[in-house]
């Protein structure tokens, strides 16, 4: 909540955002992960800006168009934020039409053409009822029909639930969450990090010689480097953070070469050193 606020009063508007360069974005964007999310996010500001006066769009296809945009977002902003028919399919609405009315514990791993033709089958036809029926239908799934804890007891239509009616069956799957320690997503987070503090470029070498394979400055092995002493104040904290990762040297390398390749970083020279920056 605190980076939404400090994200509005920054930009209340598309324009203000596409006026800023993108690194101003993947900065602001903080901790909340994902940070390619912020860049698409400035994307679609300068394609408002561009395209549409400034003004977001209510209509589904031309927010599909904008970068960022898929199929669940152009549907949510069309039915919250324009009070249109548009069918919402989300993992809270998924799992409460799998169990109210298929009977099924869980929904599929993956969203299927049948579960879309179901959503779409029961939204309301009256359009301001549909917008409801979104909205009350994931508050449901999300408070009350859980995906671990469900409270059946609570649920309003407990009474009409197939899943409920069939015995509660175990789900055919053990949903498996997404593992953090130890890999790139978490590498690649540790060095933006280090990216959003500095406000200048840093030496690629701070970063690169967090590797538990070599000294990137020496070229010598060490399994517990020191931290540099050069290392500007405003990154200490992060970049201890990163060298407390100590990842192989292979690994970090792909991480950041991939954020070079997805422009979520930037080299630039100067002389014999090379800097990077957001």
């Amino acid at each position: 909540m605190p980076v939404w606020e400090e994200w509005m009063r920054r930009w209340p508007t598309p324009a203000d955002l596409a006026a800023e360069p993108a690194s101003e974005a993947v900065r602001a964007w903080g901790r909340l992960g994902y940070p390619r999310r912020a860049q698409r996010l400035h994307g679609a500001a300068v394609a408002i800006v561009e395209q549409h006066g400034g003004e977001v769009p209510a209509d589904y296809d031309a927010l599909l168009a904008l970068p960022g945009v898929g199929s669940y977002t152009a549907a949510a902003i069309s039915v919250f934020a324009f009070g249109l028919r548009a069918t919402v399919i989300d993992t809270n609405i998924r799992r409460v039409h799998a169990r109210a009315v298929s009977g099924k514990a869980l929904p599929s791993r993956s969203l299927t053409a049948a579960e879309t033709r179901l959503a779409e089958a029961l939204i309301p036809a009256d359009t301001p009822t549909s917008c409801l029926w979104n909205a009350a239908t994931m508050e449901l799934g999300a408070l009350v029909c859980t995906a671990k804890s469900p409270s059946c007891q609570l649920c309003p239509v407990e009474d009409l639930c197939a899943w409920v009616a069939a015995g509660k069956p175990e789900a055919d799957y053990t949903p498996k969450g997404q593992s953090w320690h130890g890999t790139d997503r978490q590498v690649r987070g540790a060095v933006m990090a280090v990216l959003r503090a500095a406000h200048e470029p840093v030496e690629r070498d701070l970063i690169l010689g967090a590797s538990s394979g070599a000294d990137s400055a020496s070229g010598t092995t060490s399994p517990d480097l020191a931290f540099p002493a050069n290392a500007p104040a405003a990154v200490h904290r992060p970049l201890k953070a990163l060298y407390a990762l100590s990842p192989a040297a292979e690994q970090l390398q792909r991480c950041y070469a991939g954020l070079l390749a997805d422009s979520l970083a930037r080299e630039v020279t100067q002389g014999d050193t090379v800097l990077v920056s957001l």
